[in-house]
């Protein structure tokens, strides 16, 4: 429904000029943490100190509210602005995509969108900045995961809706979200008007929507250049993985809003706003973009043994890996004895002893499918 100054706002969520409130984030109904498991042995067993007592936050999966129908979303037929970030250097024939994206949207009665491509020293923040300045309501994103990442740094917390047009090798958001990875289905998809508001994490000033990580996966993604990745996709993660599995584990910290701090001896700790990875691996499985809170998976395995049996749960498909320790919370802090590599959606960050996530709940507009009937919370 159109609001201010002729500007899309969705219903249900417009209040006075200037006053659009966002959908409230599922909340748990129990502690503002949770230890959703100290690990899993080979067995599917719960192990560890905590495998005996109570589960603080049993019904926290069960406590959710399904979004919006998408009938509810599609307010008339007003069209919308909108602006399209592009990053020449990960997406060819940028010129015949420029002219498909605004054919496409002229059908649908959109005006020509806002074209801006990234550059080296702005790869996606000051374009979207640009874009809600001028009013757009909605920035379609075309790149790989670092452009995406950097874009939502610019539109969390506006009435902006990320739509986003994968283009690069992980596409970890459009995975989770179940975008399209064809171009024009997903600028379709927008032109639907489902949209789903999700939180955001923060580290030291940057934003992430996947996930964040220190350790061997921020090493793992430092150590596939961008080249193979274009050539070899994910299989490149693979090779990077063999070469740092035995890498010296990390001695770490964990602290999850006001728990008790765990130690222990870890090969990566990952914070995700969702779980799934390259290849359908879902290393976060209870992890929901709109909960309000993160997820977080401590990795422990300590020789080729246990490498074998996350290998082996991995091909079986079984939800919760073993050595891996799962957490809960919306402040997570984890302290490590040296500096390591540390990455947000897949862009390797400045190496750091600390990771300090937080988290912005429905923070952000992106444009997904939704259905025309409710679904069953």
């Amino acid at each position: 429904m159109p609001g201010c100054n002729g500007q899309f706002r969705p219903k249900g969520f417009a209040g006075a000029c200037g006053d659009v409130r966002r959908p409230s984030p599922r909340r748990a109904t129990s502690s503002a943490w949770s230890l959703v498991g100290r690990f899993d042995d080979h067995h599917g067993r719960r192990r560890g100190p905590f495998a005996a007592r109570p589960r603080r936050a049993a019904a926290i999966l069960t406590s959710v509210t399904a979004p919006a129908p998408a009938s509810v979303q599609r307010h008339g037929d007003d069209p919308l602005r909108s602006a399209v970030i592009v990053n020449p250097n990960r997406v060819d024939g940028t010129d015949q995509l420029r002219t498909d994206i605004t054919e496409r949207l002229a059908g649908a009665g959109w005006p020509e969108p806002l074209w801006l491509e990234t550059t080296a020293e702005d790869p996606g923040r000051g374009q979207a900045e640009q874009a809600v300045a001028e009013g757009v309501d909605v920035v379609f994103v075309c790149g790989g995961d670092g452009t995406v990442r950097s874009a939502i740094e610019g539109l969390a917390g506006t009435d902006a809706a990320l739509a986003v047009l994968p283009g690069g090798t992980g596409n970890l958001l459009a995975g989770n979200l179940d975008i399209p990875t064809d171009v024009m289905e997903g600028v379709d998809l927008a032109l639907a008007r489902g949209r789903r508001a999700v939180d955001v994490g923060d580290v030291d000033g940057q934003s992430f929507a996947v996930m964040a990580g220190m350790g061997l996966d921020a090493a793992m993604m430092d150590d596939a250049p961008t080249a193979i990745k274009n050539t070899l996709g994910p299989v490149a993660y693979v090779f990077s993985a063999i070469r740092h599995a035995f890498d010296s584990e990390m001695q770490v910290e964990v602290v999850v809003d006001d728990a008790p701090p765990l130690r222990r001896h870890v090969r990566t700790v990952l914070v995700g706003n969702v779980g799934r990875l390259q290849g359908g691996l879902d290393v976060l499985p209870d992890a929901e973009p709109d909960s309000g809170q993160l997820d977080v998976a401590i990795v422990t395995p300590r020789n080729i043994g246990h490498w074998l049996q996350i290998l082996g749960a991995v091909i079986r498909r079984r939800k919760h890996l073993p050595r891996l320790e799962y957490l809960r919370g919306s402040h997570v802090v984890v302290r490590a004895s040296q500096e390591h590599p540390r990455q947000l959606d897949g862009d390797v960050i400045e190496p750091g002893r600390v990771l300090e996530v937080t988290v912005r709940p429905s923070a952000l507009w992106v444009c997904v499918a939704q259905p025309d009937t409710p679904e069953k919370a």
